[in-house]
């Protein structure tokens, strides 16, 4: 069961609930939170209580894909695990060390010691939805989509659910020194999340989850790769773990759990491209590239 947030003609928000074969109906509420207070207050759980919207109700005359979608949840913060995958530290030393890839570097201690690297990635404002364009910034010259499998977290650290994000970086700007990584990483329209929400109790295991990425210029796919969450070092709730420590998670935050899909190192997002991120279960969120202004 899936969760997704449009804006209709009329510009009204409405939020809708997606089965598996494809039913789309109307939730009462506008928003993810409503739904997992109301499903608590009414004793069931978030699963349980869209169930029964869903049983009860005529499916919307449309698909999703007719859909003016928006973010499915205004997150309040938006925060980004790095160095979760075998791949990312491989090219966080190629960046750290101008392709030497036989060096060592602080990336392979982070990979390998027991605290992760956690980091700060954007806020409601700031994050766009699906449909809508992602931004380049003007001060580099290399950057990249990374896919990521993003959690959906209360604010006791409990996951309810998974979405996409796109944690778009500078890989120049951190390459030249780590203490950029906030520039790296962090500045308007600089992540995109969506397109829906699946439902952490509809998920049998989170390390099952298949990962695309597909970016295409001039109506031609130039970039494509694969892989699947299973590759991840470390594990969903210890990534939590660490984020909620001596810290205050608001309901709704977003935690993106790392990137295992880098592009060619020759490669760089220009203005005009497009961005498609799918992960099997979710859904698939696609973006245009906006050139820096």
């Amino acid at each position: 069961m899936r969760i997704i947030r449009y804006k209709t003609a009329a510009s009204q928000i409405v939020l809708a609930a997606l089965t598996e074969e494809g039913k789309l109906t109307e939730l009462p509420q506008q928003d993810f939170l409503s739904v997992v207070k109301q499903a608590q207050e009414e004793g069931k759980t978030v699963l349980q209580y869209v169930q029964s919207i869903s049983a009860s109700k005529e499916g919307l005359p449309f698909s999703m894909e007719k859909l003016d979608l928006l973010t499915p949840i205004e997150a309040p913060e938006v925060w980004a695990a790095g160095v979760t995958y075998e791949k990312s530290r491989e090219a966080r030393n190629y960046e750290a060390t101008g392709g030497k890839l036989d060096a060592s570097t602080f990336y392979d201690k982070v990979y390998d010691a027991v605290r992760p690297e956690i980091f700060f990635k954007s806020t409601a404002a700031r994050t766009v939805g699906p449909g809508q364009g992602v931004q380049l910034r003007s001060d580099s010259e290399w950057q990249i989509p990374e896919p990521e499998l993003a959690l959906v977290l209360d604010s006791s650290g409990t996951i309810l659910g998974y979405t996409i994000g796109n944690d778009m970086s500078c890989r120049d700007i951190e390459g030249e020194n780590p203490l950029y990584l906030p520039q790296a990483k962090m500045w308007k329209r600089s992540c995109s999340i969506g397109p829906a929400i699946l439902l952490a109790e509809a998920v049998e295991n989170p390390y099952d989850f298949q990962i695309s990425c597909r970016i295409f210029r001039d109506g031609e796919k130039v970039v494509e790769g694969s892989a699947s969450t299973g590759q991840l070092k470390r594990k969903l709730d210890e990534l939590v773990s660490f984020l909620k420590r001596d810290n205050e998670l608001f309901e709704g935050t977003v935690l993106l759990t790392g990137t295992c899909i880098v592009p060619p190192n020759e490669f760089t997002l220009a203005g005009g491209d497009r961005v498609d991120i799918e992960i099997s279960g979710i859904g698939v969120l696609s973006n245009p590239v906006l050139a820096a202004q």
